[in-house]
Formats: structure tokens, sequence, C-alpha cells
């Protein structure tokens, strides 16, 4: 496989000419309803022969297939760099793959739905952290109608795990947190709630995301998960985590999560690597490839690499511009922008500074937007990190929001553990 970003004029019909690759493939794997592509848009080719365009070099090429130099020149020993020429095949050759396990949240609706979900993404997840049980202050559970998405999972050879949250109407409440890490009995009884909760419906484990958590609570949550792991290790039942992304102990929101008491606590841990920009920021990149790759160095100074997860986001978010702190942006898949941008005839531009694609566009009211998202190349510079520092794998928020380029991607990278 290899990504081609859009050039001006060109059409589906005439980068279908120009690969030798159908239309309908190229429509198909990218999820494209329409023809109108945009320039600086990325479609993920698939086929194992690229053929040389006017100013491809091998290198070019590496990068255009997320290999090596070395690797291609080994899988094309009868070309000579100097001699490539527009027209001639190149063989590409297949990236080295690594074996990871792989985590998709997905809220729970009660409706068949949910079971189609679950049944589409198996062949590429190892774990389904279903969302969400919330509590209360003293310590126990709300419900979900999630019977049939239990038994949908285990019958797709994936893990189902119940997402334990302090979500409230308001949002996330560090003070609902608080309250109950604070308080000897509802702490108890929450655990044993969750205990009871997984092992009754038939869960493969936990996965808590609690989010807020307060400087001065630091050491009790570390405290509350470690009593959480052992009461489900006495049934050999997993404990995961979803924490927020850290680059440094400085930071006054985040002094509340603790990556090495987590990470000795937990199974695995899902690092949130997104959210740099939100809906309530300034515009920017959701997931800046510099930020990711300094959580990533942070969490490995402190966690074991088999223990991490990975996470990126399925979204991105449209600010109207000038940016006005009273105006929120909204949140969009990254589907719905590639979309937007089509629909608009807005071409995309690409950040190399943090490895994040975006384009303008002005509505029908002549407001000014600007949208930030991920896409193919974007996710692939992600994948890629993954690999590069050896962590236990990847995971995603989430799976309903669609990303078509995604299975392809996986497969193309990794082999997936799965339930044995």
């Amino acid at each position: 496989m290899f990504v081609y970003t859009v050039k001006t004029g060109d059409t589906l019909f005439s980068i279908s000419k120009k690969f030798d690759i159908p239309t309908e493939n190229i429509r198909l794997v990218n999820g494209l309803a329409e023809f109108n592509i945009v320039p600086g848009q990325a479609l993920l080719m698939n086929s194992k022969i690229y053929i040389v365009q006017p100013g491809d070099t091998l290198f070019s090429i590496a990068l255009a297939a997320s290999v090596s130099l070395e690797e291609i020149k080994k899988a094309n020993s009868g070309i000579s760099p100097a001699m490539l020429q527009p027209g001639m095949k190149v063989k590409l050759p297949q990236i080295p793959q690594t074996k990871i396990s792989t985590l998709g949240y997905i809220y729970i609706t009660g409706t068949p739905h949910d079971q189609e979900l679950i049944r589409d993404f198996a062949p590429y997840l190892t774990y389904y952290p279903f969302f969400e049980y919330h509590f209360t202050s003293e310590g126990s559970l709300s419900e979900l109608n999630d019977l049939r998405a239990i038994e949908a999972a285990w019958r797709s050879r994936t893990i189902p795990l119940a997402t334990i949250t302090n979500l409230t109407q308001a949002g996330f409440s560090p003070q609902l947190a608080s309250q109950v890490l604070r308080n000897p009995k509802a702490r108890n009884r929450l655990i044993e709630n969750i205990f009871a909760l997984v092992s009754e419906k038939g869960y493969g484990g936990v996965n808590i995301d609690i989010e807020g958590v307060r400087a001065e609570d630091r050491d009790r949550f570390s405290g509350f998960l470690h009593d959480l792991k052992e009461r489900l290790h006495t049934k050999g039942l997993r404990l995961s985590i979803a924490v927020p992304a850290k680059t440094s102990e400085d930071i006054p929101w985040l002094k509340g999560f603790d990556y090495g008491a987590i990470g000795s606590a937990v199974d695995f841990m899902f690092i949130m690597a997104y959210d740099w920009h939100y809906l309530g920021s300034e515009p920017g990149p959701v997931a800046p490839i510099d930020q990711v790759i300094r959580t990533l160095e942070f969490a490995l100074e402190r966690v074991p690499r088999n223990k991490i997860l990975m996470g990126v986001p399925l979204y991105g978010y449209d600010w109207v511009i000038p940016y006005s702190p009273e105006t929120s942006a909204k949140t969009v898949s990254n589907q719905q922008a590639v979309e937007l941008a089509m629909k608009t005839g807005s071409p995309i531009q690409y950040s190399e500074e943090y490895q994040s694609p975006y384009f303008h566009y002005t509505d029908d009211q002549g407001l000014r937007h600007v949208v930030w998202f991920e896409d193919t190349r974007s996710i692939r510079r992600k994948f890629k990190l993954v690999r590069d520092y050896k962590l236990w794998g990847l995971g995603a928020w989430q799976i309903s929001l669609g990303f078509p380029q995604g299975p392809w991607l996986i497969r193309d990278f990794f082999t997936i553990r799965i339930v044995k």
C-alpha cells in the first residue's frame, strides 16, 4: 500500500489510470461516496505495485509506502535508482509487521447496532471497552443495557471491558472522584460493586476512565487502583485504565495521575494521546506528533512498554475564526472532515511540523472556519511510533466515528493479538 496526495487537476479517474488501480477500489478503501476530491487529500492506495510518476525517486516512493529506502532497493534489485523512469513498476515490500493488542471504545446503545459494530471491527481489535458505567458518591453504579454486546464480543473472540467513569451531566467530575476516594466506605463499596458487575455480567475486565483527579488525591487514586486490581485478579479479570497525556510532572491539572504508580497497579494503560486542542481551546492540531512523542517518552520512563497502548483520535474539531473564547468548536469525525472539504471544495493542507492535516472554508452565513483532523498520513505516522517504541499496542476513541482506512492500515502494519 502507499499514500497518494491529490494534486491540482487530479480526478479519481486520472489517479486510477496513473497507478492502474480501479476507481471503485480507491473509493472503497477511502470511504468515498462522492468523486469530487480536492488538492491535498490523502488517498490510501491498495496495491503492491507502484507505477513511477514524473519527479519520483526511490526515496519518495519509500516514504509513500512507509518502508525504508533499503527495503525498496532490496525488493527491486534490478532497478537502478539513476535509471528510474515514469511508467516503470516498482514492487512495494511488506511493512515489517509487529504483534500488538488493540482497543476500541464503543458507546453502548442497547440496540442491534452495538452487535453489528462489534462484529465488523472484531478482526482488528483485542479489547472493547464499553462506554459507560457511572458511579455515585456512595459507590453505587448505574445500569447499562449491555448483555447482548458482551455476548457478541466474546463470540467475536474479543474481550469486553466495563468502562467505569466519573462522568456526570456536567462532564467529568473531579469532586465526585474526590468524594469517593476520601470516603473509605464508599471506596470499598465501589470496588465491590465493580467486581460484582463484571463477574455477574461476564465481562473480561474493567477499564477505569476517571478524569480530572485532583493533585491532593494522587496517592488515594493509585491506592484505589491497587486494591481494585487485587480484587479483580482473584477471578482472573483484567484491570485497564485510560489516562490523560502527560509530558512532565509540572502540569498542575495532571498531577493527580502518577504514571509510575498507576502503571504498577494496572494490567495495561491506554494513554489518551490527543486533545492538545479541544472544543473550548483556540484552533490547532488535536494530536500533534511532537507532543505525542514527548508523552510516550515520559511514560516509558515510568511504565513498562508492554503495558502501554497509545490512543489515537478518530475525530477532529471545526472552529469558527477568528477564534473567540465564547464560541466552542464542533466535533467532526475524520471522515466527516474529509467530506466537508470535498463538499466545500477546500484544499487540504498538511502541517509537517505537527504531522496533521487541516483546511479552511467559508460557511453559508459567510463565517470562516478552520478544521484540524487526522487522516491516513497522520494516523500512519502514529502507527509507526507504536512500532518504533515497541509499545504493547494502540487504541482509538471511538470506533462508531469510523475511519475507513483504519482497518487497512492496521492490517498493513500489525498482526493483532486475539482471545485464545
